[in-house]
């Protein structure tokens, strides 16, 4: 594994301060090697001479790329060697003398070093480097410069320099979210101290355009553009004011007309001073009513699963009410098997009616269901208490309601069959995960089951179809050796993404 934190586990030459503020600077990778126009590449030491390795690696979205093959987890290269060493170990920045001319291109190297502020909330800066960044641009690249790419690189310097001052990424910035993050290619907007734009980008202003704007953005303050973009009919978001100045390192949406843009301001320091601000403007108004409508749906699934139980929950009473008046033992014996297991489909339903996710807790599911067994063993005149043993963990919907019924039957048919009449009943049931399985055992200690026979049940019947027809699983049934029976059964979890796999 080349992952950023498995490679500083493995050379250990980096602590977990370091680790936390290194995963906040990578999350910015990608807007760095955008400004930048070129590849963006972080080297951990190694803790031998002049070692290091390459922990993450960014391509630029507008330009090509110098290292079609993946970088991460090799050594550093002699003909950058020394560069890197000599930043870590002096803390400046160093610019190549000449082009590196490889297989990749020829390249000019700029190596950065990477500083931290210790722990928050303090200021103070931590002098030794953690980490180099190189930034590697096409040397061959003889285009002339146009406006857009001159301030693109300019705002690279300027965050490249905040970096090896600590003063980039800033520790008040909230977690970008990778869905729907801002780009430097969707829209770019350069602020002065005063809050004016000095440069915006064709993106930027087409976004502002579709936002009701008609003028030029250049030259005007953009808190008083939006203000008078904003109207009565969306509420504003108290960090507006804070973005759209660029005094803050914050995110924050604009919505009005029928059209929302997403607005994340980088502040520009040195030291204490700020000098400007880097403002990054998308129009994620398609973005917006899909998650809007994602939510709509959500809602509208909780609330079938709350109508659902709902249902149940009323079909259950009324089995109830039919089983008090009929007289037949036999009937009334069939309707209260029939309302216990309504019940228990119910349950899952109402758990699945409280949370966005189609996938439950089956711990809870289940606790709540064996509550149902109580009843049950006062008809019997028995005590019996039920123990749980082990985790089910999260299973989806579609496990949860068969599992959920069959679990129930096995328990009924041991209270009612092998714990009748018995002051000191146990029901054990014991739930692992391995090995893509999910293996459930009920154990009970009482009359046990005859020699070679298996029951022959409705409810045996319906825990047989439910776990080899609904789960595909398997179900055995036998006697412990000391007494009582004991049941398996065992569900295949090759379609269940395991927690860990997250």
């Amino acid at each position: 594994m080349t992952s950023l934190t498995s490679i500083a586990q493995r050379y250990g030459t980096v602590d977990d301060d370091d680790l936390r503020w290194l995963h906040r600077l990578v999350s910015d990778f990608q807007l760095l090697a955008d400004l930048a126009i070129g590849d963006i590449v972080l080297w951990l030491p190694t803790g031998d001479d002049d070692g290091f390795i390459a922990a993450q690696h960014a391509r630029p979205a507008g330009a090509a790329t110098l290292f079609y093959r993946d970088i991460v987890g090799q050594p550093v290269r002699n003909a950058w060697r020394e560069q890197v060493s000599r930043a870590f170990a002096e803390g400046v920045a160093l610019t190549g003398d000449s082009p590196v001319w490889g297989a990749e291109g020829d390249a000019k190297v700029r190596a950065i070093p990477v500083r931290r502020r210790e722990a928050e909330p303090s200021t103070r800066v931590v002098e030794r480097p953690i980490a180099v960044i190189t930034r590697h641009s096409n040397y061959a690249d003889t285009r002339s410069a146009g406006r857009l790419e001159r301030t693109f690189k300019e705002c690279a310097d300027e965050l490249f320099r905040m970096i090896a001052g600590a003063d980039f990424p800033d520790q008040a910035a909230p977690t970008e979210p990778r869905r729907g993050a801002v780009r430097a290619s969707d829209g770019l907007m350069r602020l002065d101290q005063a809050g004016v734009v000095t440069f915006a980008s064709p993106n930027a202003l087409s976004a502002f355009t579709r936002l009701g704007f008609d003028g030029e953005l250049e030259g005007e303050s953009l808190a008083e553009i939006t203000t008078e973009l904003l109207d009565d009919s969306h509420e504003v978001d108290e960090a507006l004011p804070l973005v759209v100045t660029g005094r803050a390192p914050w995110r924050t949406d604009i919505e009005t007309r029928h059209v929302t843009l997403s607005l994340r301001a980088v502040p520009l320091r040195a030291g204490a001073e700020r000098l400007g601000a880097i403002v990054l403007v998308r129009d994620v108004t398609d973005l917006r009513v899909q998650e809007q409508t994602l939510i709509t749906k959500d809602a509208t699934i909780r609330e079938i699963h709350h109508r659902v139980k709902n249902n149940l929950q009323t079909v259950a009473a009324l089995l109830r009410i039919q089983s008090r008046r009929t007289k037949s033992d036999e009937a009334r014996t069939s309707l209260q098997d029939a309302e216990r297991r309504v019940s228990s489909i119910a349950v899952v339903h109402d758990t699945l009616s409280e949370g966005l996710s189609q996938s439950v807790d089956f711990d809870a599911v289940f606790d709540r269901a064996m509550k149902l067994t109580s009843e049950l063993a006062s008809l019997h005149a028995a005590r019996v208490r039920t123990e749980r043993i082990g985790s089910f963990g999260v299973l989806p919907s579609g496990y949860a309601t068969p599992l959920a019924l069959a679990l129930t039957e096995l328990v009924t048919n041991a209270v009612e069959h092998g714990l009748s009449g018995k002051q000191d009943g146990l029901v054990r049931i014991t739930a692992r995960r391995e090995a893509g399985w999910l293996t459930v055992q009920v154990c009970d200690n009482g009359v046990g089951l005859p020699a070679g026979r298996v029951g022959s049940g409705l409810g045996t019947q319906i825990v047989k179809t439910l776990v080899t027809g609904e789960l595909s699983g398997t179900i055995d049934w036998g006697a412990r050796a000391v007494e009582g029976t004991e049941v398996t059964v065992r569900v295949p979890l090759a379609y269940i993404r395991e927690p860990d796999e997250d």
